[in-house]
């Protein structure tokens, strides 16, 4: 902030110097711009945090108005100017500013005030967040209770009367069993009632021993102050090393669960390969079983064969040749069957065409005598 303040002098000085403008190069004018951005940021921030803080001390109706609402207020460029090349205006301006041990103080007051802030705010989220889990856990009592009440009602009731559903003792059954529920619904509720009611005496028992401590705890000194002090910084001490502990053994745990997940990949591919393996096997197996189906069959059909070649190579054994007479009366036998064969077809032919002759004359004769018949009517 020192630099960009002698910045921004040099700067007025240098434009004020003769009274005319002087026309930089456009880098310069742009890194220029820039310094003067980043400046106007930083000071925007310290602005806004000390009129924070200024707004907790005083009440609102002495307070100034805020500098953002003067910065809203429509200002001629050529005054804002005129205030700038101005150097009696900047040695004034220059008197308001903050020294930095007060910056630094305000800034620890505002840390401080973030930090309560933050703590709040993480008390509250913690306290809603254990309310939520008590919701949570209350639900998944309840969808507990209500699965185990299903459950029950499945296995004394639906499974009982599957088969005499509408009678009156399935009616008798569902009335008797919400009877029952009914009976061990109230004698819960009163078991609960006197826990709570012995709860309620507990309570008061331990308020009483609270306040009867708190009265004797009047009348302690600074040696038990002191003790008590001592006792707190070696239990801080063993919250510390209990805490590296908890954290070793969530390293621990960590690795742990790293090398369980890599025996769970190694474990899933095992039994990948298994399920690989022993489809392999079954179909290695089937196809076993068809070839010794198939064997069988060959065997079969080998026996079969070699029982047919026996039978023929015994024919064969006993095979005679007849004489050459016989072959030449069959072959004579076999000649005249053809030629009498030959002459009977000769035969049915010639009779089947007397046959038609015969039946176109008969047709002749039943239409000659039809036209008879219908003209003898007439």
């Amino acid at each position: 902030m020192a630099a960009y303040e002698s910045e921004s002098e040099s700067l007025v000085t240098s434009e004020s110097q003769g009274g005319e403008e002087i026309e930089l190069p456009i880098t310069q004018l742009c890194a220029l711009v820039e310094q003067l951005s980043y400046g106007n940021s930083s000071l925007k921030v310290e602005i806004e945090m000390f009129e924070k803080y200024y707004n907790k001390l005083e009440p609102r109706d002495q307070r100034f108005p805020r500098i953002s609402d003067l910065r809203s207020s429509s200002l001629d460029f050529t005054q804002l100017r005129s205030r700038r090349k101005s150097k009696s205006r900047v040695t004034a301006d220059r008197l308001l500013v903050l020294l930095v041990d007060q910056k630094c103080d305000l800034a620890l007051r505002e840390l401080e005030d973030i930090k309560e802030e933050m703590r709040q705010l993480k008390a509250n989220s913690e306290r809603d967040l254990q309310r939520q889990e008590a919701i949570i856990e209350e639900a998944e009592i309840r969808w507990g209770d209500t699965k185990k009440a299903m459950q029950e009602f499945k296995n004394e009731i639906l499974n009982t009367i599957s088969k005499k559903r509408g009678s009156a003792v399935a009616t008798q059954r569902v009335l008797k069993y919400i009877e029952d529920k009914n009976i061990r619904k109230d004698a819960l509720k009163d078991k609960l009632r006197l826990k709570n009611l012995s709860l309620k005496v507990q309570k008061k028992k331990l308020l009483m021993q609270l306040k009867q401590k708190e009265e004797v705890g009047e009348a302690l000194h600074d040696v038990d102050f002191q003790q008590l002090k001592i006792e707190n910084v070696q239990f801080l001490d063993n919250i510390d090393q209990r805490n590296r502990e908890l954290i070793q053994l969530k390293l621990t745990a960590g690795n742990a669960l790293h090398v369980l997940n890599l025996y769970k990949t190694k474990l899933f591919r095992a039994t990948e390969t298994t399920n690989h393996v022993e489809k392999e096997i079954s179909l290695r197996k089937e196809i076993l079983e068809k070839i010794e189906k198939e064997t069988i069959q060959a065997e079969e059909d080998r026996a079969k064969a070699e029982a047919l070649n026996k039978k023929l190579r015994k024919q064969l054994a006993t095979y005679k040749v007849p004489h050459v007479m016989m072959y030449v009366h069959e072959k004579v036998t076999n000649y005249e069957l053809e030629k009498s064969i030959k002459m009977w077809e000769r035969k049915v032919e010639i009779a089947e065409m007397s046959l038609k002759g015969y039946r176109k004359a008969w047709n002749k004769l039943k239409m000659a005598s039809n036209l008879m018949e219908t003209s003898i009517a007439l």
